[in-house]
């Protein structure tokens, strides 16, 4: 699977130069990484972002949004934003900071 290279570098413009932040191919797509904890992640057209467990159900009633599924089991605390639902570069960053928010939360790997 291809994943959108702009979308890719949208992501990297919000992100900065932030040395904490990295980079890695997974889910057939590309991550981003704050301190080895996957924060936000392109995969097709469309945004993963790490919300947290307990903040899954909150971030599901926001548009364009559904859980993270792969394998046909769902990953609670990780959801996929439509493409279509983060033209606008506020709802891109809004994303981004709630992603990289968690990853911050969680120990450097």
């Amino acid at each position: 699977m291809t994943y959108d290279e702009r979308l890719a570098e949208r992501i990297r413009e919000r992100m900065g130069t932030d040395p904490e932040i990295s980079e890695k191919r997974m889910f057939g797509g590309l991550a981003f990484l704050y301190r080895g904890n996957m924060a936000v992640g392109v995969t097709g057209d469309d945004l993963m972002v790490r919300v947290g467990p307990e903040a899954t159900d909150e971030a599901l009633a926001r548009p364009g949004t559904r859980i993270f599924d792969m394998t046909g089991r769902p990953m609670r605390g990780w959801i996929v934003v439509a493409g279509t639902a983060i033209t606008k570069d506020e709802a891109l960053g809004a994303w981004i900071d709630e992603g990289r928010s968690f990853a911050a939360e969680l120990p450097p790997k």
